[in-house]
């Protein structure tokens, strides 16, 4: 690849980490510009604010992120963009699962400089990314499998909005977070009850709660 000026974003809650990946990024590439941010929030704000963004390195867990509902925002909000997750987790079943909500790579955090470099590479060039020792060819459940692709289905802020269930929050606590009306967050809910084909919120949120393991967090972002 051309070596060309970089606009990249780091989104870890860590500054320490931050400081050593964006050291690790400086050694990669010779022009480059790097954005920090420690929240979900901060990402939102960055990418609105810098048009030109070429990559996203998302951290699974941080705050307004946990499990996959930042990377479902993300790639539902920003679909251009490409997300890479940067993980300490090397666990194979969310590996997988990153993948198939959108994310164009994996790295591990305990990966040694080379292996990074070769995976940001791959992504810049329109490749998807997962170390060679990662195998992800174990089948899933069907049922799984078409949980994925119903989620995968949800706007933006029905992701907000099923979050925000997951949370607890009534309708009308929602409708504050997010600045709209009760009746347009009755509207998302019963979008997001089609789409998941379910018949009630509760069983939108155990749905959801059997690929996030029940940590979803409402994203503060908004939009």
């Amino acid at each position: 690849m051309q070596q060309a000026s970089l606009n990249i974003i780091i989104a870890d809650d860590h500054p320490l980490f931050r400081g050593a990946l964006r050291q690790t990024l400086e050694t990669i590439f010779d022009q480059i510009a790097i954005h920090e941010a420690g929240t979900l929030e901060e990402v939102g704000e960055k990418l609105e604010q810098f048009e030109d963004m070429d990559l996203v390195l998302l951290d699974l867990s941080m705050p307004g992120v946990r499990g996959f509902s930042g990377l479902l925002y993300l790639r539902a909000q920003y679909p251009a963009i490409p997300v890479v997750i940067v993980s300490a987790s090397e666990d194979v079943p969310t590996i997988r699962r990153c993948m198939e909500f959108g994310a164009s790579g994996f790295i591990p955090k305990s990966l040694p400089i080379d292996d990074i470099a070769q995976g940001i590479r791959a992504v810049l060039n329109g490749e998807t990314w997962v170390p060679e020792s990662i195998d992800l060819s174990a089948p899933y459940s069907d049922e799984i499998t078409d949980l994925v692709e119903r989620l995968n289905t949800l706007t933006p802020q029905q992701v907000r909005v099923l979050m925000m269930l997951s949370e607890g929050l009534l309708n009308k606590q929602i409708a504050y977070e997010l600045s709209v009306s009760e009746a347009t967050v009755k509207a998302h809910v019963s979008a997001i009850l089609q789409k998941l084909n379910v018949d009630s919120r509760t069983q939108a949120v155990i749905a959801a709660a059997k690929i996030e393991a029940g940590q979803w967090q409402a994203i503060g972002a908004k939009s």
